[in-house]
C-alpha cells in the first residue's frame, strides 16, 4: 500500500504497479486505479519501464521539464477527492466541468491547475492547502 511521505517509496510503487500489470499480475485497489491512469500516459511508459535508474531524478520547470510522478498523483489526488467528495462540493463542480469539455482526462487536467495552485501556496505559506479556495478555482473553471 502506499501510506508514506517517502519519495523513492511512493516511486517505487508506480514502478511496481505498472510491471505488475504489464506482467498480468493481479493488482491491488490502488494499483489500478495507478495503472489506469499510467495507461493514459503512455509517455510515461518509458520512464516506469526503465525502474531504479528514474527513482532519484529530479524534474524540473526550469529545465522544462514536469514530473511524472506528481502528474501522476495528482490524477490519483483527484479521483480521491471525488470518490469522498471532499472537499464537499468537488463532485457537482467536477460533473459540471465534465459536461463542459465533454473529457474526463481532460477535465482532471483543467483541475489540476487549481490544485497545483492550491498546494504551492500551503506549502509557501506553511499551512495547510486552502480547499474552498481550491473548490472557487474549479467551479471557475465553468
Amino acid at each position: 500500500m502506499l501510506f508514506t511521505q517517502n519519495r523513492e517509496e511512493i516511486r517505487r510503487f508506480y514502478i511496481e504497479s505498472w510491471l505488475k500489470a504489464k506482467q498480468g499480475l493481479p493488482l491491488e485497489a490502488l494499483e489500478q486505479q495507478l495503472v489506469d491512469i499510467i495507461k493514459d500516459h503512455p509517455e510515461y511508459h518509458i520512464i516506469l519501464e526503465s525502474g531504479e535508474d528514474k527513482i532519484d531524478k529530479e524534474w524540473t520547470p526550469e529545465m522544462g521539464e514536469s514530473n511524472p510522478f506528481l502528474h501522476m498523483g495528482m490524477h490519483l489526488t483527484i479521483r480521491e477527492q471525488l470518490s469522498t467528495d471532499r472537499p464537499i462540493g468537488i463532485r457537482a463542480a467536477t460533473k459540471k466541468l465534465l459536461h463542459k469539455i465533454g473529457d474526463g482526462h481532460k477535465t482532471e487536467h483543467q483541475m489540476m491547475e487549481c490544485l497545483g495552485e492550491t498546494l504551492w501556496r500551503g506549502q509557501r505559506d506553511g499551512k495547510e492547502p486552502d480547499q474552498i479556495g481550491y473548490l472557487r478555482c474549479v467551479e471557475q473553471l465553468l
